[in-house]
């Protein structure tokens, strides 16, 4: 049975639907533009590196999972609010990565390959401020090293 718009009830349930549409819109994620997360530009010799930064528990915790890709040169930054032998796994990350444990001066302590979807931990060998995530053998592929030190961190402490 349909019911005329001049009564009680259809009033209300055209009222009804417009708030509903209004609430739909109002405030969806899809609605608003997604934040960039800040960044910081390292080098690595003659190679320039984009990194976000996750320098937050949140950041922190979700790191580059369910990521598909990473651009060239492109990476995540971790900074940690005390040196300490961090730990890195790839719970949830879909694409391989690289990551290098750096002390404060930005001299890399170590660098660990990760395979994706592994909960198989991945630490510094002696406390560090920072890890740099990259694509899967980034710094192999382009000559550094344990001992090669980036520039770019001093903006960081």
């Amino acid at each position: 049975m349909r019911i005329a718009p001049s009564t009680f009830r259809g009033k209300a349930l055209r009222g009804l639907g417009a708030l509903g549409a209004v609430l739909a819109c109002w405030g969806t994620p899809a609605q608003q533009p997604a934040a960039q997360p800040p960044t910081v530009q390292l080098s690595a010799g003659i190679h320039l590196i984009q990194a976000e930064l996750a320098d937050d528990d949140y950041a922190r915790m979700r790191g580059l999972m369910f990521r598909s890709s990473l651009a060239p040169n492109h990476g995540m930054l971790f900074v940690f609010d005390r040196a300490d032998s961090h730990c890195m796994w790839m719970r949830n990350t879909l694409i391989a990565l690289s990551v290098a444990f750096l002390e404060d001066d930005g001299t890399i302590v170590n660098i660990e390959e990760m395979q994706p979807q592994t909960d198989q931990s991945h630490c510094a060998r002696r406390p560090v401020r920072y890890a740099l995530e990259m694509s899967g053998r980034w710094f192999s592929q382009h000559g550094v090293l344990a001992g090669s030190r980036l520039q770019g961190l001093g903006a960081q402490r």
